[in-house]
């Protein structure tokens, strides 16, 4: 009989035909296929260390003189924890920064984060040099403007920022937290920035109102943003519909500031406080901050304002000159205002609807949107001539402007709609982002998902259309459709995205989880069997290509026909949760159909 010898073996029987046997080496080497260097070295390592130095040894150098400094590497992963969002070109510059050289090379900086696992690993991108870089070559040659919301307060307001950067340094020129984002509130930041750095060559804007008056109705308008670039000899140029790529410098900004800034730093006390954040986060970031595009360079270095050496004074619109610094959600109307019939009576009011099948209610020209999963909904909705506040089945939904004026409210009293008290009470926004537990609704979608802080989160197809409750404790989103939890998911949510949960409320009390078993379908295959949580079910071959339905009970499962007429119940041998509930290639159109077809 044959018998495999061990690598270990052979060298032993080697050294043995020379140190017992007397063999000479180059006879040993040559019948065991090896050098008489390496026999040498067996018997050496034999004499010295025994069996154990006969096994293999790696061949790693002890040391390699490009190897990187330990300090160096210990620096690296210090920076990146006290820094997570830091890749390896700022790590490396900041390297560089603090004197610690040589600075290794962004790949090896790359290869100690993935080391301790201080980063994941993605798939190769494509090289920078593939990518045409669009920008101006000098600046204040273009400005790219924006609006974003996200800056939130403690009582839940959300504020928003009005943001400029420029095209070829990256400098932020306008930073400005308002609390309505209106067309005087732009324009004000638009005119402060022009008096601090200069006037640009051109602005590039989306096809926002506060922006232009193109696709007003019901013709196109003029309107204040346009006449102050008009009026300065700036360029007013505008992205395609749909098209924020156009702006991806001030979208790209936005990212900054709401990573770095208002996710950590959120929510914050009052305008002010939000203003003073800012205010300082805009200096870091032109002057301290690093930028990649720019070569590691500060905004800053880069940018360069304009003088007025041209001599053409800047003109500033006469409109907000009347309107005080100090207040830039106030709305002035262009215009003469339209004549009101003196009333009494102006105070708000309180409407109670339905919704109804469209999912858009009106109220006196103003649309209320709660979509057609709520028709037939009842809603209350308080409102006087600046907001609205509406809630439904009893608990806050939204507030928005009011778009009624004096002479509206009182057409509504007159139809019978009672006078209204204080305002209703809104959820507490330290209840919110304490970390108690909070309740929202929402509607799952056709594949099964809800939205939630951008995130989507997988409630199960068999659900869709369905209205569910989410209830959110700690780091867990428990489903609740009618009154028991149907599922657990895992959802860790910052204060800052807890305040901006549309329609969010205090939860109460946990209800028990749904003990029913999971009913499920499945198509049997040709074999007269189909696949349930991993386990194979033999229903018989004269169910083969029908859909039957299987009830998955913790121990057991049971098969049903379309009469839900039990077939076989068989023992439960897998632990494996149910991820699809619906069968592989079945429709219950197609079925019907070939039912009532008559035969051809």
């Amino acid at each position: 009989m044959l018998v495999e010898l061990s690598v270990v073996e052979q060298r032993y029987h080697a050294v043995m035909e020379v140190l017992s046997a007397g063999a000479q080496v180059t006879e040993v080497a040559e019948r065991y296929g090896v050098s008489r260097k390496t026999v040498h070295a067996w018997i050496r390592r034999y004499r010295d260390e025994g069996l154990a130095g006969l096994e293999d040894r790696s061949h790693r150098p002890r040391a390699h003189p490009w190897q990187l400094d330990a300090e160096i590497e210990a620096r690296v992963c210090e920076l990146r924890r006290e820094h997570p969002r830091w890749g390896p070109r700022r790590l490396g510059f900041e390297l560089e920064r603090a004197g610690l050289g040589p600075v290794p090379s962004l790949s090896t900086i790359y290869r100690v984060l993935k080391r301790h696992d201080l980063v994941e690993g993605s798939l190769r991108k494509r090289r920078r040099e593939d990518y045409r870089r669009w920008e101006r070559g000098e600046p204040m040659q273009l400005w790219q403007m924006d609006i974003m919301g996200s800056v939130m307060l403690v009582d839940g307001t959300e504020c928003k920022l009005i943001s400029g950067i420029d095209d070829h340094s990256r400098f932020c020129v306008i930073a400005a937290v308002v609390p309505r984002a209106t067309a005087r509130a732009v324009c004000r930041a638009l005119v402060t920035a022009l008096e601090t750095y200069g006037v640009p060559e051109e602005i590039l804007t989306d096809n926002g109102k506060q922006f232009t008056g193109k696709y007003g109705r019901p013709r196109p308008s003029e309107v204040l943003f346009d006449r102050i670039c008009r009026n300065n000899g700036i360029t007013h140029l505008l992205t395609k519909i749909r098209s924020p790529t156009t702006t991806g410098k001030v979208e790209r900004w936005h990212r900054s500031i709401q990573d770095e800034l208002l996710t950590d730093e959120g929510p914050f006390a009052d305008v002010e406080h939000a203003r003073a954040a800012v205010e300082k986060w805009q200096r870091e970031y032109n002057t301290q901050r690093p930028h990649q595009a720019l070569n590691m360079a500060t905004p800053a270095e880069v940018f360069r304002p304009v003088s007025g050496e041209n001599g053409l004074a800047l003109w500033r619109p006469p409109e907000l000159d009347t309107t005080p610094v100090s207040s830039p959600d106030v709305v002035v109307e262009e215009g003469p205002p339209e004549p009101v019939e003196p009333t009494a009576g102006s105070g708000a009011v309180v409407v109670d609807r339905v919704v109804p099948a469209s999912g858009n209610l009106w109220l006196r020209g103003q649309q209320f949107w709660f979509g057609p999963a709520r028709a037939g909904k009842r809603v209350r909705i308080w409102i006087d001539t600046t907001t609205a506040h509406v809630s439904l089945d009893g608990w806050h939904y939204k507030t928005l402007p009011s778009r009624l004026s004096s002479l509206d409210l009182d057409k509504l009293r007159a139809a019978g709609a009672p006078t209204a008290g204080p305002p209703p009470p809104r959820p507490d926004a330290r209840e919110l982002i304490s970390g108690d537990p909070v309740a929202i609704d929402r509607v799952v979608t056709a594949s099964g998902t809800v939205s939630v802080a951008r995130r989507s989160l997988s409630v199960g197809q068999q659900w869709a259309g369905r209205h569910v409750t989410l209830r959110l404790d700690n780091d867990l989103a428990q489903v609740i459709i009618d009154g028991t939890i149907v599922r657990t998911l895992s959802l860790n949510l910052s204060p800052s995205q807890r305040l901006r949960l549309q329609g969010a409320r205090p939860a109460g009390p946990a209800p028990e989880p749904d003990r029913r078993p999971a009913r499920i379908q499945r198509k049997v295959s040709a074999r007269g069997a189909t696949q349930v949580t991993g386990q194979t079910v033999q229903v018989g071959y004269r169910y083969a290509g029908r859909v039957v339905t299987i009830e998955v009970d913790e121990t057991v499962l049971r098969v049903f026909d379309e009469a839900d007429e039990a077939i076989t119940t068989v023992s439960r041998t897998t632990t494996a949760p149910v991820v699809r509930h619906k069968a592989y290639g079945h429709r219950v159109e197609s079925t019907i159909s070939q039912e009532v077809s008559p035969l051809n």
